[in-house]
């Protein structure tokens, strides 16, 4: 019942995704033409997949190539995994190495791979008033005790996500523990939060894919970027088919697919038009 409602909810989502949804007046069925049966997966995933746009640009080519509907739920990874730990997902596009390294480990999912990179930026008003790109540019640590000291007006994820887990990871480095009224938890997604920060005119900790997705729409720049510890690496993997009956087979027909030399070309060029640079960087090995 509870993966049944999951498929519910993911149809649902998955209508906003270019190319899921069959055409007018076509069907399902004859989609995937009329002497076969037609075959669909869960796919959960993180917000920035989907906000950046990345989902909407590699999907159609993966039905294309299999005629595997894909149902997306986009949230937090950490909601992601605990998805597939409970076998409410087919496959998981998530970005946080070290848990999924140990959800890997803890025998809740198998064939992980490194797909690609970006990098975590933090973004502020363009008046910058805690003066971080002056002050910060490239020490993501630095930038978040001076914005501690100067009490700016913060927005964390605060959902359990990749990037909240990266976020969290730097208030440690820098020896604070965040809180107070500068220190709003959203609780919400990429997007979401981008937003909120634009409308409160706050810092925040974002991929560089959502937010240049995003810029033409935002008062918001980048303050801080290419601090080392700002890697943002995604991986793939299907859970583990041994503690659920999950849909194992078309699982891994997208972990081959988007880690295949073909794909990963296409993740290269995603962006290049419009950003004059890659969103996301291929690194499949």
């Amino acid at each position: 019942m509870k993966r049944l409602f999951t498929m519910l909810l993911a149809s649902t989502i998955c209508l906003s995704v270019v190319g899921c949804a069959p055409k007018t007046g076509q069907t399902a069925s004859s989609t995937a033409g009329s002497t076969k049966k037609a075959r669909s997966m869960i796919l959960s995933t993180t917000t920035s997949t989907q906000d950046s746009g990345l989902l909407d640009y590699l999907l159609p080519y993966f039905e294309k190539d299999t005629g595997i509907k894909v149902n997306v739920v986009a949230k937090g990874t950490g909601e992601a995994l605990a998805m597939g730990k409970n076998g409410d997902a087919d496959c998981l596009l998530v970005h946080a190495k070290t848990q999924e390294l140990q959800f890997v480990k803890d025998g809740y999912g198998i064939n992980r791979h490194d797909v690609m990179y970006n990098d975590f930026i933090i973004v502020g008003p363009k008046v910058d008033p805690a003066n971080l790109k002056k002050e910060a540019a490239n020490d993501a640590a630095k930038a978040f005790k001076i914005i501690y000291d100067a009490k700016a007006v913060f927005i964390s994820r605060g959902d359990n996500s990749g990037t909240n887990t990266k976020e969290l990871a730097i208030w440690k480095t820098a020896n604070i523990e965040p809180k107070g009224n500068w220190y709003l938890s959203a609780g919400k997604g990429m997007g979401e939060v981008l937003q909120m920060a634009n409308e409160k005119q706050a810092y925040t900790l974002t991929d560089r894919a959502t937010y240049l997705s995003m810029k033409d729409k935002l008062n918001l720049t980048i303050v801080t970027e290419k601090s080392k510890d700002l890697l943002n690496q995604y991986g793939v993997m299907i859970p583990n088919p041994k503690n659920h009956n999950i849909k194992e087979k078309e699982g891994m027909e997208f972990v081959n697919w988007i880690i295949s030399d073909k794909v990963q070309k296409l993740i290269g060029e995603f962006g290049k038009a419009k950003f004059n640079q890659s969103l996301f960087i291929p690194n499949a090995n």
